[in-house]
């Protein structure tokens, strides 16, 4: 599903009370909330969707592929999502 494919699917589940931009503009407040509470306080956590936590991954030694040399990873962050069990019911139907 593509952005504009979850705009028009909430615009239609809203019977159209508002325009597609005003819902566009509605999810993408929500996108830049729940990135911000993911990057201020490690986590975010949505009942019966499941949870985005922030992943630490070490720093480790690498191989340039090309060149065979070794090279150093440096760490870095990522985010993980961990589905709740509701979730992973209507996938697994």
């Amino acid at each position: 599903m593509k952005k504009a494919d979850l705009i028009a699917e909430v615009h239609q589940s809203i019977d159209g009370e508002l325009t597609k931009k005003k819902v566009g503009e509605i999810i993408n407040a929500l996108f830049d909330s729940v990135g911000g509470a993911i990057a201020k306080e490690g986590r975010f956590s949505a009942p019966g969707f499941g949870t985005f936590t922030v992943k630490t991954r070490a720093a480790r030694t690498g191989r340039n592929p090309r060149t065979k040399e070794t090279i150093q990873i440096p760490e870095s962050k990522n985010v993980g999502f961990k589905p709740a069990p509701e979730l992973k019911t209507k996938v697994n139907q």
